[in-house]
């Protein structure tokens, strides 16, 4: 079929796949409605391979990130978002088909990339806020990205792509990864997991304390690489201006990021990096400097903060609800808010401070 012809981007996936599974034959599951006609899955399809290395797992690999067909996007030298997706998951000896809940991650992160246009990169990590297998017993509540450790970047006819492995994280782990560096976290814990492979039983890297050392002598050397962080509860109260006092401005912040911020602070400033907090109205930026104070403009706030402000700031920052003032910022005081954990039919399961 004509059509079939022209695949010449699904066509190179499944050579660089050809290499690491050679003749075996996936469990593929495809799309029948595309998604720019209104189906419900993003991705056209996801393929399945059983491999023993290092343990019997999954690995799932996805077709649709990059253009699998004709060249469509302006852009050379990237086919499509120039990534695509694969997921190691343990497999038992009698298990025959993945579970079903993978396949649907992975158009989930199809649906987050089409819908925001925000592509993963090694190095990248997303809180899912809960199980990332839902209803399981699992710590995992988090995601990592790398680079798959047996498939390459290739370029294609349409342009170059990435096979990015997700990998499934504790919500420790993601702290450390945040306040560190993701790639860092989990090469300090590659004999733990082999190959990147998720099981959704094991218990947390930092449960060893080789591996928690790791982590605080590359936060203390190389400090945060995190310089932005997405955050779900972020507002600016303007204050109010009377005949007698001056009311200040007020920074709201969620419990459930506070600590995480404060350290991602300690790990930014100190090092005369910037950070960013990014709300979905407002951002507001903290800067190294001598000198402590603020500027608005518009949607973005800017704070200078020196070592002591910042360590100060840091100590304030944790998960419980309060509000305070730095003792060298005037005009501005913090205010640490509730964080109300939801499931997907919106019930309240957890909430924090």
């Amino acid at each position: 079929m004509s059509e079939e012809v022209m695949a010449v981007g699904w066509d190179a996936i499944d050579e660089a796949v050809s290499q690491v599974h050679g003749e075996q034959e996936p469990k593929h599951y495809g799309t029948m409605i595309p998604y720019s006609l209104g189906g419900q899955d993003p991705l056209d399809g996801i393929s399945a391979y059983k491999s023993e290395i290092p343990v019997p797992h999954w690995h799932f690999v996805t077709y649709g990130f990059s253009e699998l067909y004709e060249k469509e996007l302006e852009n050379k030298d990237y086919s499509g978002y120039g990534f695509e997706l694969t997921f190691r998951l343990v497999r038992s000896e009698e298990e025959d088909e993945p579970p079903a809940w993978a396949l649907n991650l992975l158009q989930n992160m199809g649906r987050y990339v089409f819908n925001s246009g925000n592509v993963f990169r090694a190095g990248d990590y997303l809180d899912a806020n809960g199980p990332i297998c839902l209803d399981a017993d699992t710590q995992l509540t988090a995601l990592a990205f790398t680079h798959d450790p047996e498939l390459a970047e290739m370029d294609t006819p349409n342009g170059k792509v990435e096979f990015i492995q997700m990998v499934g994280i504790t919500e420790d782990e993601l702290e450390a990864m945040q306040t560190w560096k993701t790639l860092g976290v989990l090469q300090a814990g590659i004999n733990q997991i082999p190959s990147y492979i998720t099981d959704l039983t094991r218990p947390s890297l930092l449960q060893s304390p080789e591996i928690v050392e790791a982590v605080e002598r590359g936060m203390m050397e190389d400090g945060s690489s995190t310089g932005f962080l997405f955050v779900d509860q972020l507002a600016w109260q303007v204050g109010k201006k009377g005949w007698f006092n001056k009311q200040s401005h007020v920074i709201q912040l969620g419990a459930k990021q506070a600590d995480v911020i404060g350290k991602l602070l300690r790990g930014r400033i100190v090092k005369e990096r910037n950070l960013s907090l990014v709300g979905q109205d407002l951002t507001i930026v903290f800067k190294p400097d001598h000198q402590v104070g603020y500027q608005e403009n518009e949607q973005e706030i800017t704070i200078t903060l020196n070592k002591e402000a910042a360590e100060e700031l840091s100590q304030n920052l944790v998960p419980q609800e309060k509000r305070f003032a730095l003792s060298s910022l005037e005009g501005i005081s913090f205010q640490i808010m509730k964080t109300h954990i939801k499931n997907q039919e919106g019930a309240v399961v957890k909430t924090i401070g």
